[in-house]
């Protein structure tokens, strides 16, 4: 496989293992909270590489994972405490991990090769760099084979668990009188989110990676607001974007992550303003119709003095 294809492939499938539980996370209008645990990714792979001693070890995912998840529970905490309200929770705390990440950086970890640059927006082509072979064949790069692994985890997930997804994304407390486990499925989903986004880590880095969750899932959202067709057109605008943002990448010699989210960011604009045009086009269709149906039904007294000529008493309100 040549390393254009690869890392084509890779784009599209960090994409799509991305969308998909960004669809819900749109929904639940979770967007920040996910920028949070993107953010507190970093001292848990710190904490991983102290323990492991290995960048490449599964438990800087575990670590990392395990972080994003203490931004979740402590922002539920916070908001069942009254303390603070609104989004405040996350201004505390995903900023305080992510300070301590770079203080342990700085301090322990200086000799550890990891760059501000990869960190901050990732690096789509460093992390296709290394291939998997095949009895010496090349079958593409080692991190697209991760990145399948947790597409793979979020489709099951997302298949098994959807109805009551459905349900709790819509109706909580519905949900909760029904019976369901609101609380823990909300946690897994969350620890679910908090690995999709420690291995997009290479990709994307802390900050883009909120793009590849939140706006393919918001574009889709304009279009409809059916969940099985919204989760369709999320896939699909996934690989698109996808795919332009690495060729004018390619094109144009940039950044592959940036462009991604750069051209998310313009299909958003483009859809938007198109909705706009449409619903105003709908309202001014209405509009016409309602003034057309209004003359060719005309009020029962100008109806008489259309046929006799002559003019219909008028009200008592009217000679007042």
């Amino acid at each position: 496989m040549s390393f254009i294809l690869g890392t084509s492939l890779l784009a599209v499938v960090t994409a799509l293992a991305c969308a998909l539980p960004g669809a819900f996370v749109v929904l639940r209008r979770n967007a920040m909270l996910v920028e949070g645990i993107a953010h507190a990714v970093l001292p848990g792979i710190v904490v991983g590489y102290a323990l492991t001693h290995d960048l490449n070890s599964p438990w800087l995912i575990v670590g990392a994972a395990l972080a994003g998840l203490l931004v979740v529970l402590g922002n539920e905490w916070l908001i069942r405490t009254g303390l603070v309200t609104g989004d405040a929770p996350q201004g505390l705390l995903f900023p305080a991990l992510f300070a301590a990440g770079v203080i342990f950086i700085t301090l322990d970890f200086s000799h550890v090769h990891l760059h501000t640059h990869v960190v901050l927006v990732g690096d789509l082509n460093l992390a296709a760099f290394h291939q998997l072979s095949v009895n010496g064949v090349s079958i593409g790069p080692r991190y697209l084979y991760v990145m399948l692994a947790v597409l793979a985890v979020n489709v099951a997930f997302i298949t098994i668990f959807y109805p009551k997804l459905k349900v709790t994304t819509f109706d909580h407390q519905f949900a909760t009188v029904l019976g369901m486990r609101t609380r823990l499925l909300n946690t897994s989903f969350m620890f679910l989110v908090s690995v999709t986004v420690v291995t997009a880590f290479h990709a994307a880095g802390v900050i883009l990676v909120i793009s590849l969750l939140v706006v393919p899932a918001a574009i889709a959202h304009l279009i409809s607001r059916r969940l099985s067709v919204m989760l369709v057109l999320t896939a699909l605008f996934a690989v698109v974007g996808a795919l332009a943002g690495f060729w004018i990448a390619y094109a144009l010699n940039a950044a592959t992550s940036a462009s991604m989210a750069v051209f998310f960011g313009l299909l958003f604009i483009a859809v938007a303003v198109i909705d706009a045009l449409a619903t105003r086009v709908r309202r001014y269709r209405r509009a016409g119709h309602a003034g057309i149906k209004g003359l060719l039904v005309r009020p029962p007294h100008e109806e008489a003095e259309r046929l006799d000529g002559s003019s219909p008493a008028p009200s008592p309100q009217a000679a007042e």
